[in-house]
């Protein structure tokens, strides 16, 4: 795709924003399961755009993966954030107001991503490093090398990480499945 246009211009941002919003906020939703905290980040990553658009480089990646290794960046800040604060905090501290029919629309996509959620939850058992990987090439559907870029690693880097990633997973056996009560 190439280097995204002047995001300086309105109506080139506005374009690019139509363009990637709803990829984005899939990435955010798969890995978030609050409305209201999937709908800061993602706005959170468009502003970051606006403020680093000069800093994209083509060669290293894509825009989406560019967009992508700055959604993990705020998902990953966000949870330090709420792992220092208390849930009270958390809860008035950063939220803007969503009407009924957006927090309707985010708990949809919530719910649509809800495999994919689980899936996010036994990888956590591996480490960030070869999880990260793993996350953007099997999940977000990048190629190695624009994982690489979104991580800001070496392609052989990424490659090493991945197969460690995989084997690790195919080795630890899943988790028995909880018994539900009628």
């Amino acid at each position: 795709m190439g280097r995204p246009p002047p995001l300086t211009d309105p109506e080139a941002f506005t374009a690019f924003y139509r363009a990637h919003v709803d990829t984005v906020l899939h990435f955010v939703t798969r890995r978030v399961d609050d409305p209201h905290l999937a709908a800061d980040i993602t706005a959170e990553v468009f502003f970051a755009v606006i403020a680093s658009a000069a800093t994209y480089e083509p060669d290293r990646g894509t825009p989406i993966a560019w967009l992508y290794g700055i959604a993990r960046h705020h998902i990953v800040d966000d949870a330090r954030r709420r792992t220092r604060e208390t849930v009270g905090r958390r809860r008035v501290a950063g939220r803007r107001l969503l009407d009924d029919d957006d927090i309707g629309r985010l708990e949809e996509r919530i719910d649509a991503n809800r495999a994919a959620r689980e899936l996010h939850r036994r990888l956590q058992r591996l480490p960030e490093s070869e999880r990260a990987v793993l996350e953007l090439v099997a999940v977000d559907g990048l190629t190695v090398t624009e994982a690489a870029a979104a991580l800001r690693i070496r392609p052989g880097a990424a490659r090493a990480r991945l197969f460690r990633a995989r084997r690790a997973l195919v080795d630890t056996p899943e988790e028995e499945p909880c018994l539900r009560t009628p």
